[in-house]
């Protein structure tokens, strides 16, 4: 045990094994879904050694979207993490803020060791919750006879083991600035798409092959659709948000030129054995 005390689903081993963290029982939404860890990518990635311990904060992509995960590795190795969704991960910086200036009121107050004599039973100074979706986290600000940490706990409404990590209180400022320069790099938004996105479709027209892909990156989903010629390519990019208006405007010219009696029908199309447009 870590020295403020760490999560109930401490592991050992070091931060790259992959096959222990992916793999813990603490796996929840963000990387729920077949072959996740497959598609999962790591953005980004910041540690941080405070006490004894160190926190690994990595932004992670999967295909239901971006996520925080924050990692918590005792001095004996043993390791705890949460998930954080991007705009949950702003609320606690914002929380980590309060809690910092309250501790700070504490250490004025009382210079010094901790005195547990006055605490409460439960050792709780200030607490805070945050809901996003079926999660809820429980900020606790605590102290005991090793010092003030603040806990962070992850719970799922559907059931499951509960996460927790421990923040050392003296750390809360440098946790929380690291935690800003990752959002203000990826942003603090969670209006993606957060299923599977469509595969891509093909479609060939004499001489000429167009591609239809979805993709998705920080401003959200968009198509990109492709004309390959020979060696020569090019291509434009629709933001999901005009879908309808473009589909709109594409029939609009569709009905106009079926009225036309010189109209040339779509015989010569001939679509691709996979992923063809029907």
């Amino acid at each position: 045990m870590s020295d403020l005390g760490s999560g109930d689903d401490g592991m050992s081993g070091s931060k790259y094994n992959a096959s222990n963290m992916e793999g813990s029982s603490s796996r929840n939404d963000f990387e729920s879904g077949k072959a996740s860890s497959a598609v999962e990518q790591e953005l980004a990635t910041k540690m941080l050694q405070i006490q004894s311990k160190r926190f690994y904060l990595d932004v992670k992509q999967n295909r239901r979207g971006r996520f925080i995960k924050v990692a918590e590795i005792g001095a004996d190795g043993r390791r705890s993490q949460i998930y954080l969704a991007l705009s949950t991960a702003a609320e606690f910086r914002d929380h980590l803020s309060s809690f910092s200036d309250y501790y700070a009121s504490l250490v004025n107050r009382n210079a010094g060791p901790p005195n547990t004599d006055n605490l409460p039973e439960d050792g709780k100074l200030k607490s805070e919750m945050m809901i996003k979706d079926n999660r809820r986290y429980y900020l606790d600000l605590k102290e005991n006879a090793r010092g003030r940490f603040l806990r962070v706990s992850q719970t799922i409404t559907r059931g499951g083991p509960r996460s927790q990590i421990a923040l050392p209180a003296q750390g809360m400022i440098e946790f929380r600035d690291a935690l800003t320069d990752l959002l203000e790099e990826f942003g603090a938004n969670d209006t993606g798409f957060k299923g599977d996105l469509p595969e891509e479709r093909h479609m060939k027209v004499d001489n000429k092959n167009f591609y239809f892909d979805i993709g998705q990156n920080n401003r959200g989903v968009y198509m990109r659709i492709s004309e390959v010629k020979n060696n020569f390519r090019t291509s434009i990019t629709i933001p999901e948000k005009c879908w309808l208006r473009f589909r709109d405007i594409f029939n609009d010219y569709c009905d106009k030129i079926k009225k036309s009696p010189d109209a040339n029908t779509a015989d010569n199309i001939v679509p691709s054995t996979a992923n063809s447009l029907k």
